[in-house]
């Protein structure tokens, strides 16, 4: 399967009725609204790259109230980022998404470090404007904004970060 994190803007207002549509497309494995410099992020799982480029530019961006897009693609590596512990299912009330941006060859390193971070639920190396992104998932928000600036934005060879924090 491949991955891709398209990152929206919409009209202000809409970002509900916005969001059950994007989880009626096939695909799509979880949206949300967030904060930050975009309004929704949703995550997007299929068979190929063109399946991937088709929902992005033939669904997603054809929706009237979606003014831009940003798309990350996973990139080709195999899934480098492998946790154990808390099932999937179980979603810890305070949640962020990181991108993060660092110097040309140091990504598979950020990933690694990013693997010792427990409350990190997911990471991928990404192609975009961003080289990582990962999900953190606490259980309150004090928790998680330590998690962000005591540990992940800590770490070497990170050069910034943006936090897209997910709204309940």
């Amino acid at each position: 399967m491949v991955k891709a994190y398209v990152m929206m803007n919409c009209d202000l207002g809409s970002e509900v009725e916005i969001i059950k549509s994007l989880e009626k497309i096939g695909g799509i494995k979880e949206v949300h609204g967030i904060l930050g410099l975009y309004d929704l992020i949703a995550q997007i799982e299929l068979d190929s790259e063109d399946a991937i480029q088709n929902t992005v530019t033939k669904i997603i961006r054809k929706m009237p109230k979606i003014h831009s897009t940003m798309t990350l693609t996973q990139s080709e590596s195999e899934e480098l980022f492998r946790k154990s512990g808390m099932p999937q299912e179980v979603m810890c009330p305070s949640q962020a998404y990181l991108v993060i941006h660092c110097d040309k060859g140091n990504e598979f390193s950020i990933l690694k470090d990013l693997c010792h971070i427990s409350e990190i639920r997911d990471a991928d190396v990404v192609f975009g404007m961003y080289d990582v992104i990962c999900k953190i998932e606490s259980s309150d928000e004090g928790s998680l904004q330590n998690i962000i600036l005591k540990k992940v934005r800590r770490l070497p060879k990170i050069k910034s970060c943006m936090t897209l924090k997910i709204l309940n």
